[in-house]
């Protein structure tokens, strides 16, 4: 049997590991048997000279046993789970939730926290005063079968390897690796318990993935491993070039998605939640095609059962569900700031990492894991790529705890603005399948 230090050697020259080898690495790491510094050096091995097919494969079903398996079986129906590869103002998660689960589709789901310029969905839904997203199985799978919803932080004994891994890839520079991010995001969704898997894969500025050729080479292999271990996996490629909606922030991400599920908001998020929302509803065989699924969304929003699905979940996992109707009653800033357009013409393009970034400055976001959030603060955009501004007209408002949050956060929220004197199309929402 070979040390660690020898299986650190057959990925450092490039060589392929087998199958026991990978299980291993990820159980030996897991149980404490390899230290950090030899599982850095591994991860850094992999990072330079890639993992095959194969070894994507185990490394993932390693991750998976590395923990328990999230038992759905007592829920009935197809349990079909969505994540996004991370990105700007993206609050589909708090949108498809309930929408999809009054659809008739049961969404069970375990989600993360924010960092960097990614926002998290257990975050945003933390600034409804009196939300818990700490449940226990039983009660998770209970609310799941009697509401039909809840999402809640992922708890410690599922994919621990994730969790030990991502955290060392954080500090390593290994974490833009298409097996290493494969085996993150198909061993959570796997030990989470979904049958299928509906994958929105960000491409752009404010993505991971920075090109289409890049983000469908990742879609590919995500697709091939979900379904090499039996899970059925669709994934979408859709744009992150600018902030998927217009709030950029907890609290203000909350207030963007209620609009949405009473029949408004930005017109990309609602296109987005749209596609989305019809793949899993076809998936969970609650409709035949993307035509049917769709009627059954615009109807569950139109008709007020998406919204009044919010309500219910946000009581069962012990919010104020009075936000649904009085949105006032989310955390508000202290302070606000008026960011105007420093020149005239068409706004060219946004850096949305950089937009991201800017709201995390105003507390939004974390730059480390024990950063603490604001949930109150954020960006809401007032224009998007393609309009026409002239020079003063506000493009944006920021909001913070204090005065002092402001003039980093401006810079650099200007420093992700491009203008032209031309007329200018909007990117594409979606980037094919």
């Amino acid at each position: 049997m070979k040390t660690f230090e020898e299986l650190i050697e057959v990925k450092r020259d490039g060589n392929t590991h087998t199958a026991e080898e990978i299980s291993r690495i990820v159980l030996g790491f897991t149980d404490g048997q390899m230290p950090d510094y030899q599982m850095s050096a591994w991860l850094m091995a992999s990072y330079l000279n890639g993992l095959s097919a194969e070894e994507t494969v185990w490394l993932t079903d390693a991750m998976v046993r590395s923990g328990r398996v999230m038992d759905l079986s007592s829920i009935p129906g197809v349990k079909v789970d969505k994540h996004s590869t991370g990105g700007v103002a993206d609050t589909t998660t708090l949108i498809l939730a309930p929408l999809v689960a009054a659809c008739g589709v049961p969404v069970a789901k375990m989600s993360g926290r924010g960092l960097g310029h990614t926002g998290g969905t257990l975050d945003k839904l933390e600034s409804i005063p009196g939300f818990q997203v700490e449940l226990s199985e039983e009660r998770f799978v209970d609310q799941v079968r009697r509401i039909g919803v809840a999402v809640i932080a992922q708890s410690p004994d599922i994919d621990p390897a994730d969790k030990l891994i991502y955290a060392l890839r954080d500090v390593t520079a290994t974490v833009p690796s298409i097996p290493l991010i494969v085996g993150s995001i198909i061993s959570k969704k796997i030990a989470g318990g979904a049958d299928a898997i509906v994958l929105d894969v960000k491409v752009g500025s404010g993505a991971f993935m920075k090109t289409e050729p890049d983000a469908r080479a990742l879609a590919a292999e995500l697709c091939r491993v979900g379904r090499e271990l039996g899970s059925e996996v669709e994934t979408f490629l859709t744009d992150m070039d600018q902030p998927l909606g217009n709030a950029i922030g907890n609290a203000l991400e909350v207030k963007e998605a209620l609009a949405v599920l009473k029949g408004g908001g930005p017109d990309p998020l609602r296109e987005v939640v749209f596609a989305l929302g019809e793949r899993m509803l076809v998936l969970g065989r609650a409709a035949s095609d993307a035509a049917g699924a769709r009627e059954m969304l615009e109807r569950a929003i139109s008709s007020g059962s998406a919204v009044e699905r919010f309500a219910k979940w946000i009581r069962e996992q012990g919010g104020d569900s009075d936000v649904v109707e009085d949105p006032s009653l989310l955390p508000r800033a202290y302070e606000s700031r008026v960011v105007r357009s420093q020149s005239d013409g068409f706004i060219a393009s946004f850096d949305a990492e950089g937009i991201g970034r800017s709201a995390m400055l105003l507390g939004a976001g974390r730059a480390t894991t024990s950063d603490r959030i604001d949930p109150a603060a954020g960006i809401q955009l007032l224009r998007r790529v393609g309009d026409q501004v002239s020079a003063g007209e506000p493009v944006a408002m920021m909001y913070a705890a204090s005065e002092g949050k402001f003039a980093e956060a401006e810079r650099r929220f200007a420093d992700s603005i491009r203008f032209s004197d031309s007329e200018v199309m909007p990117p594409p929402l979606f980037h094919g399948a």
